[in-house]
């Protein structure tokens, strides 16, 4: 998959980011692209080089018609989960870091649901927030809305499950 300067993309596990530059870095003998990302809510800065692209789960935003999907699952579908949280832990690790944006959204809505019948581990709750983080920015784009827009969205779906978007820790 191939990126184009100033497309926006998604960087797993932590949100959407900008192409910035591409450049080129040699090292010894080896020469290698890299794709120079700005992440848009931390301004943090990310170098991915090209041979790496897929093995990190870099993607183009999803597009409004999966988002539909997305919305669809947080209103009506039905989220399973490990009982035990290290093992539920690890599950939702892996979904984050490699998943689209469906998996995402299940692991939001596992979390709340969990979270309505005792409270989470302060390692889940921040994966909650950033699941938070990760589907309201990418909705946001997508719909070409504010985030506050994202939200109302979201919670519009959340709300016919009985849940609701936490707010941001």
């Amino acid at each position: 998959m191939t990126f184009q300067i100033g497309e926006r993309v998604v960087y797993p596990n932590h949100g959407v980011a900008v192409v910035e530059n591409i450049s080129a870095r040699s090292f010894g003998q080896q020469f290698e692209r890299f794709y120079l990302l700005r992440i848009k809510t931390s301004k943090l800065t990310v170098m991915v080089p090209f041979s790496h692209v897929d093995n990190v789960g870099l993607r183009k935003v999803t597009k409004t018609t999966e988002i539909s999907k997305v919305l669809a699952f947080l209103a009506t579908g039905r989220a399973k989960s490990c009982q035990d949280w290290k093992d539920r832990f690890k599950e939702n690790s892996e979904k984050m870091r490699f998943g689209s944006l469906l998996e995402t959204a299940e692991v939001l809505k596992c979390l709340l649901i969990i979270q309505q019948n005792k409270p989470l581990s302060f390692r889940e709750k921040k994966m909650l927030d950033r699941a938070r983080h990760m589907l309201v920015t990418e909705v946001a784009i997508a719909r070409c809305v504010t985030e506050i827009g994202a939200e109302e969205v979201l919670n519009e779906a959340l709300v016919q499950s009985g849940l609701r978007l936490p707010e941001p820790l």
